[in-house]
């Protein structure tokens, strides 16, 4: 490994952001889910969840829509709701669905500095009733166009990027959010790829 590529490495470690995840339920399209994690990679998210409760689970993401974005992230597999959300719950504070609802809150009200766990459903029906109870609270992204909705990996940006604004602000970025001894693990897991 050259020296450059190695501090690269621990520069990149040093700015996950181990207290903001998505969550996809169902999503139809693997390669929207790749383009999601182009972005999660690009502001620093650590991990994302998948949960497929429907049809035939998927297991590859695109190469060409992620750039590899994969390999750089942690990606937990559900197959149950609930599972999913148990773990979700033990690490997150704050989990935002994207449901519309007559109480969404405006995706630019919310406080994405705190932990948080922002949750994405299928590209037809969205996210299911069961997951939507489970949310802490529902978000919006103001739109004034006749569509009422954006692709899900661009509305993953957008939201991703508003939660890298607040947070760049905060100074989160600044100061790794891992231990010497993560930092240490994560470097030798990256170092592997």
């Amino acid at each position: 490994m050259t020296p450059e590529r190695e501090n690269k490495i621990n520069r990149v470690i040093a700015k996950r952001q181990t207290d903001l995840t998505l969550v996809f339920e169902n999503v139809n399209d693997p390669h929207n889910i790749s383009a999601a994690l182009r972005t999660c990679d690009s502001v620093g998210v650590k991990e994302v969840y998948i949960i497929q409760t429907i049809e035939r689970p998927y297991t590859k993401l695109g190469k060409k829509s992620s750039s590899s974005a994969s390999k750089w992230i942690d990606i937990h597999w559900f197959f149950s709701v609930e599972e999913c959300m148990i773990e979700v719950r033990k690490k997150y504070k704050n989990i935002f669905g994207t449901k519309l609802t007559e109480q969404s809150k405006n995706l630019y009200d919310l406080n994405l500095v705190e932990s948080t766990a922002l949750v994405f459903g299928n590209e037809h029906s969205g996210i299911s009733d069961e997951l939507s109870e489970m949310c802490t609270g529902n978000f919006l992204i103001p739109q004034v166009g006749m569509i009422e909705s954006l692709n899900i990996s661009v509305a993953c940006a957008v939201t991703l990027y508003e939660a890298y604004r607040q947070r760049s602000i905060a100074g989160k970025y600044k100061i790794p959010m891992l231990s010497e001894s993560e930092l240490h693990d994560e470097y030798l897991k990256w170092s592997e790829k």
